[in-house]
């Protein structure tokens, strides 16, 4: 969950394998994989100790005194778990897990994501009590190997196990068993039977582990701590909002201005605004970057001014969209938008009221940086899920000519045809240009709209281009594949999606399926880390 370093290690040269870049985008699955299985484990865990305390209470001998927890026979089991250092912490991150369990499901972060964010940062006391749990002394080691080694003889205690008391001493000692004393003491018959048994020269000594817990965690828990305190470093200075426009179906565009901003397209950003949440943040992805110095014309990055020997790094306009769909977006919105439930066209700065400060942390690397080393890239939106290739669309509008990609197939699929709005003067720009520069097939736009009401609304001079690529119902996406897949004989296709889980399963399914043609797809979905 580093940020800072996944974005690094993707950026940078040491990882050129494509392969294990698309591995990092595993990031979040990993751990959410290693959470549930911290939850399985400590059921198993905290099941067995239910067991051992009921066991220390009930089945107490004086012999091995230093190994039980309890103190004597028939103590309260109870005790052991809130009287004890180790039973305490224990009950208490047995209840920390639990929150941060039950709030990471799906069903609470999508009603509420303040209680999944607040429960989550509960890690911090999680590993706090961990590195405390151990403290107890309840796990012990044998120091006495050489000594006493296991499975050794024991003649001393081993005789007095076998001895018998006289009848004269059972009639002053009733509490003795009054069976004949033998002649001669039997040799014990795993001595008699084993020669090379080894014979104990003292009783089996015991202490205490010293933790050890605190070995495993301090390195990379120090490490998130470092790489938190550069991102609050980073991003401690607001932000200059430029304009705010409201766009049709409740989708809000922000644009911004930072200095020494540099991003790629597909990356992402996380505001924060105070005066919304004082600890609550979001990540959303960059639609637009733009910098104010020179550019030359062999530009691989967006955001970064590169000169012939050095570096120039000037203020940056991004720009990112987010669509109204919880508390906080709400709240957002009406601290923005000088009337909240009208519609605004940028305003200049002298007409717009006073903004609130907004924090930027990033850019942070995505899935959909790898969108232009392919040389032919599918990528399929849904819905508001365009954001990410919006980026990448404005890089191709700068110059594709630098790029590796020379083929780009582009799906969006909206319910509402208000939808397509959000960007269609940049797909139309993008058009015109290809068109002007004789390269009408690097781009093929294909829009799908699943409802059918107010159709006539987008045919108009303005969007002519895309109202013959307005296709109605849903992609017949095993058709889609084929048809790609004929087109790109023997090539690697990106397949880049960023929408509803339905529509990722059925292209990861067809992305991983056999064709005819020898084109082999690559499967890349959006996750926010």
């Amino acid at each position: 969950m580093c940020r800072v370093l996944l974005a690094f290690l993707r950026g940078s040269q040491k990882v050129a394998s494509k392969k294990t870049r698309r591995l990092l985008d595993k990031s979040k699955t990993f751990h959410v994989t290693c959470g549930v299985t911290i939850c399985i484990f400590s059921v198993l865990h905290v099941a067995a100790h239910l067991v051992n305390a009921l066991n220390f209470s009930e089945n107490y001998n004086e012999e091995f005194v230093t190994l039980n927890a309890a103190n004597y026979r028939g103590e309260d089991p109870r005790k052991l778990l809130f009287a004890t250092i180790p039973g305490l912490t224990g009950v208490i991150m047995v209840l920390v897990l639990f929150l941060m369990c039950t709030a990471s499901t799906y069903a609470i972060r999508v009603s509420n994501y303040d209680i999944f964010w607040y429960t989550h940062n509960l890690f911090f006391v999680f590993y706090m009590l961990l590195m405390l749990h151990v403290s107890g002394g309840v796990l012990k080691y044998q120091t006495n190997l050489e000594e006493h080694p296991p499975g050794c003889f024991n003649p001393n205690k081993t005789l007095r196990q076998n001895l018998t008391v006289p009848k004269a001493l059972g009639e002053l000692f009733p509490d003795y068993t009054t069976e004949p004393f033998p002649e001669d003491p039997p040799v014990p018959e795993p001595f008699a039977q084993n020669s090379f048994t080894r014979v104990c020269s003292e009783e089996p000594k015991f202490q205490s582990h010293f933790p050890e817990t605190w070995f495993w965690i301090s390195g990379p828990l120090c490490l998130y701590c470092v790489e938190r305190l550069y991102r609050y470093i980073r991003s401690n200075k607001p932000v200059t909002i430029t304009s705010v426009i409201s766009h049709p179906s409740n989708v809000l565009e922000v644009r911004m201005v930072k200095d020494d901003f540099e991003a790629r397209p597909g990356q992402y950003v996380i505001l924060h605004c105070p005066r919304v949440s004082a600890l609550e943040s979001h990540p959303f992805t960059l639609t637009m970057v733009r910098n104010s110095g020179l550019q030359c014309s062999w530009l691989t990055l967006a955001g970064r001014s590169m000169g012939t020997g050095s570096l120039h790094y000037t203020k940056a306009t991004f720009g990112v969209h987010l669509k109204v769909v919880g508390d906080w977006t709400e709240r957002f919105r009406d601290l923005l938008l000088l009337h909240s439930n009208q519609d605004t066209e940028i305003l200049p700065i002298f007409q717009q009221r006073r903004y609130p400060k907004l924090y930027v942390d990033g850019p942070f690397g995505s899935p959909f940086e790898e969108s232009l080393n392919y040389e032919v890239s599918l990528c399929v939106a849904g819905g508001i899920g365009v954001t990410p290739f919006a980026s990448v669309l404005n890089t191709l509008l700068d110059g594709w000519k630098c790029y590796k990609l020379r083929r780009l197939y582009f799906i969006w699929v909206c319910r509402d045809i208000e939808s397509f709005r959000w960007f269609a003067d940049l797909l139309c720009m993008l058009h015109n240009k290809l068109w002007q520069e004789n390269r009408p097939d690097y781009i093929n736009i294909q829009l799908y709209l699943s409802q059918t009401d107010g159709i006539q609304k987008i045919i108009g001079e303005k969007y002519q281009a895309l109202n013959s690529r307005l296709l109605i119902g849903r992609p017949r996406w095993k058709l889609l594949f084929d048809d790609i897949a004929k087109c790109n004989r023997r090539k690697t296709i990106g397949v880049f999606c960023c929408g509803p889980n339905k529509i990722s399963k059925i292209l990861h399914k067809l992305s991983n399926s056999s064709n005819s043609y020898g084109t082999r797809f690559e499967y890349n979905k959006e996750s926010f880390s």
